[in-house]
């Protein structure tokens, strides 16, 4: 990866971008040329990238001629604008909003599962998934693997951080004002999330599941390409900074127990083991993932009710593995390609 290319980092003032570019630096990405791109209302603004102050141009009068890789965290609205007229520039366009994910010529991408679907890229479009989806399969990609997933149980536990900044900001505020015995507030959830737990992300859908819960069902199937997985997803949003968890329940079509999945997982990549049976021996958003890389996986155990299911704790960090840190190895990636 030595050649030196022009990336776009687009939404570059949000969470999800300022992680890509820490990421981006951090990993040494061969950039040559580095835009940073936001709203009319940011551009002008000067943001970090290294040891280097970048400032955020307009992504409306931006000319993408000669960008070689786009990385979009912008939203859905602003990818499905702008994403396809930089793929029509020439560029690869790795988008983390849920646009293109369900698009049958788009390939949804987790580095560790299925990389070798970058290549297969008509619109010049790879897709990132969800977060919550992300980290879950990259822990059971090597367990479906080995003896095939018939059925995922999972509940969800999702930090603010993935609802953005106003949501960071709004448990703050309700933190402190309830410490102080004050009001709530809830201005950015329907009720109140400090001390609190709300069983409902994105929309609801007609048939009562959310649509971060139809999500689950969705983009496993579509990463790991077998449509006859059954997913019973519920999303919580919880009142947690930064870092998903998940309890996650999988029933498979030959039997494996606890013992072959610990020592599977420990050598599956992305993945950390975490699972003593002791106080403090399984993984937490705070004490584990927030601000790291891998996939935590602890708890896991064989299912006392079931003859092939096993259950497993799974903790990651929502903003990078979850959306910036896959989307700069998709990126890596594509450079091999050169």
């Amino acid at each position: 990866m030595s050649k030196q290319v022009t990336v776009a980092v687009v939404g570059a003032t949000g969470a999800v971008g300022e992680a890509m570019l820490k990421i981006l630096a951090e990993r040494q990405f061969p950039i040559g040329k580095l835009h940073v791109l936001a709203s009319e209302r940011s551009a002008g603004e000067r943001i970090e990238y290294g040891a280097r102050k970048l400032v955020v141009e307009d992504l409306a009068t931006f000319d993408p001629a000669g960008v070689d890789i786009a990385l979009f965290s912008a939203g859905g609205s602003v990818s499905k604008e702008y994403a396809p007229k930089f793929a029509a520039a020439g560029a690869v366009v790795i988008d983390n909003s849920s646009a293109f994910r369900y698009d049958a010529d788009v390939p949804l991408v987790v580095a560790e599962v299925n990389p070798e679907q970058v290549r297969h890229r008509p619109r010049g479009i790879i897709a990132n998934p969800n977060c919550s989806t992300m980290q879950m399969l990259v822990a059971l990609a090597p367990i479906h693997r080995k003896a095939g997933i018939e059925r995922i149980n999972v509940a969800t536990y999702q930090s603010v951080s993935g609802a953005g900044r106003s949501a960071l900001e709004e448990l703050g505020r309700q933190t402190a004002a309830l410490l102080n015995f004050q009001p709530a507030d809830p201005q950015r959830f329907p009720v109140q999330i400090a001390f609190n737990l709300i069983p409902h992300i994105d929309e609801f859908q007609d048939n009562g599941y959310t649509k971060e819960e139809m999500k689950l069902v969705w983009e496993t199937r579509k990463i790991l390409g077998d449509d006859s997985i059954q997913v019973n997803p519920t999303a919580v949003r919880v009142p947690v900074f930064f870092g998903h968890s998940e309890a996650v329940n999988i029933e498979t079509r030959e039997k494996i127990i606890a013992d072959e999945v610990r020592a599977l997982l420990r050598e599956a990549p992305g993945v950390e083991v975490v699972d003593e049976r002791r106080p403090g021996g399984y993984p937490t958003p705070v004490t584990h993932a927030s601000g790291r890389d891998p996939v935590y996986v602890g708890r896991i155990r064989d299912d006392l009710s079931h003859p092939r299911a096993v259950n497993l704790w799974i903790v990651a960090d929502n903003i990078r593995k979850g959306a910036a840190l896959n989307a700069v190895q998709l990126a890596e990636l594509v450079l091999r390609e050169r």
